[in-house]
């Protein structure tokens, strides 16, 4: 595993950077293109030791200003346990909201910082065996940093997770890194390679869990993206059983106007 995630840090700082788009598993601080009014469909598969999870979320970001943009996330989870049927259904539903709190640009550069909530409500079944959705009640409330140019995106997010019904809270954190494979160029096309960092800290069972994200996005236009990552455990502390093994995310945007 060590070198695996050795030759994968090789071959991302060795890459040549020209262009940017946004990340994948990280937030963007950027509210217009791709990560404005729109659609986002993403389907995410996990791999754990006694049961494998596939989830298929449809967003709909709107920008009402643009500093303002709110949007609600629709997931489908489908559970199949070791020598059990696939159980599937509608899952926990998000609402969130982002609002640009400081933004300075520069010739072809900008370095913006992004107040983001989202509310996450307990609308998946919870009387399945096992359960669809996680019977809580979730409030998150972070910072969303990038900084971006036509050469390198670099980015950030860090957030409190406010859960109920005696679940602990979290703390979680994100870093995500990027860079073109081509040459910027109109029309449009770029291919965008990642390397992120997917962090969650459990206060109560002093859970942590830390993933190294490496990542390709194809944008043919300005309109579409295509985009796929590979999330690896480096780190599961204080988890006892069904580590996850690996998860797997292929995803497409489109641009509405």
């Amino acid at each position: 595993m060590k070198i695996f995630i050795a030759l994968i840090l090789l071959l991302f700082f060795k890459t040549n950077v020209y262009g940017q788009g946004p990340p994948i598993t990280v937030e963007t601080p950027v509210m217009l293109g791709l990560e404005g009014n729109g659609i986002r469909t993403f389907g995410k598969f996990i791999s754990k030791e006694n049961v494998n999870v596939y989830v298929q979320s449809i967003a709909f970001p709107y920008n009402l200003t643009t500093k303002f943009q709110v949007g609600v996330i629709f997931p489908f989870k489908f559970i199949t346990s070791k020598n059990s049927n696939t159980i599937g259904g509608f899952a926990d539903m998000t609402v969130f909201a982002k609002y640009q709190l400081y933004k300075k640009d520069g010739k072809a550069k900008t370095f913006r910082i992004l107040g983001f909530v989202k509310q996450t409500f307990s609308t998946g079944k919870t009387s399945s065996t096992p359960p669809i959705g996680s019977g809580i009640s979730q409030t998150y409330v972070g910072i969303v940093m990038g900084k971006l140019s036509i050469k390198k995106g670099l980015y950030a997010n860090f957030g409190y997770n406010i859960t109920n019904n005696n679940s602990s809270d979290n703390f979680l954190y994100n870093f995500s890194a990027g860079a073109p494979l081509l040459s910027h160029k109109y029309p449009q096309r770029q291919l965008n390679t990642y390397l992120e960092f997917n962090g969650n800290y459990e206060f109560d069972s002093k859970v942590h869990s830390v993933f190294i994200s490496p990542g390709l996005q194809f944008i043919p236009g300005s309109r579409i993206l295509f985009e796929t990552s590979f999330q690896i455990p480096i780190v599961q502390n204080n988890i006892t059983t069904n580590k996850t093994n690996y998860m797997v995310s292929l995803g497409t945007r489109f641009l509405l106007n």
